[in-house]
């Protein structure tokens, strides 16, 4: 299994990297207290605040408060911080497809994710990576086009 360092990566500056955009409507929970769940990638740890996310292909994973509001916008007419549906922001980012299993950090000293061979390394903000499943990424993510 191939560990990808994710210490000094930049997939911007990835000539096989391209900005996809993420269009999924998703349901939440706000954490009461700390934990982790299991995703399909991996072990996900969060704090009390913290977004538990189920997504359309109902997998679920964890985001950090402040990246969540960054990330979602309230889909329901609730207040943001308020458990129930959320949609993605409109936010490029860089995504890189990997043709053998790997590993990485969400960050630096974070949560250990896997892929198989197949699946999509994504860039969210410098210094924050993600791993998606091939045929999710397929569902929920498309192309930038800076022009649209």
């Amino acid at each position: 299994m191939k560990h990808i360092d994710v210490s000094a990566l930049n997939l911007g500056d990835d000539s096989r990297a391209v900005a996809y955009l993420k269009h999924e409507v998703v349901q939440v929970k706000f954490a009461q207290a700390e934990g982790s769940i299991v995703s399909r990638e991996g072990l996900n740890h969060y704090a009390a605040g913290d977004a538990i996310v189920q997504g359309s292909t109902a997998d679920q994973w964890s985001v950090s408060r402040e990246q969540f509001e960054r990330k979602y916008a309230p889909h329901g007419g609730q207040a943001m911080g308020v458990d129930g549906a959320y949609v993605s922001r409109p936010i490029p980012v860089h995504a890189k497809q990997i043709d053998v299993e790997f590993s990485l950090n969400r960050r630096v000293g974070g949560d250990l994710l896997l892929g198989k061979a197949g699946d999509w390394m994504l860039q969210y903000a410098p210094g924050e990576f993600g791993v998606v499943d091939v045929t999710r990424f397929a569902s929920v993510y498309r192309i930038y086009d800076a022009k649209a």
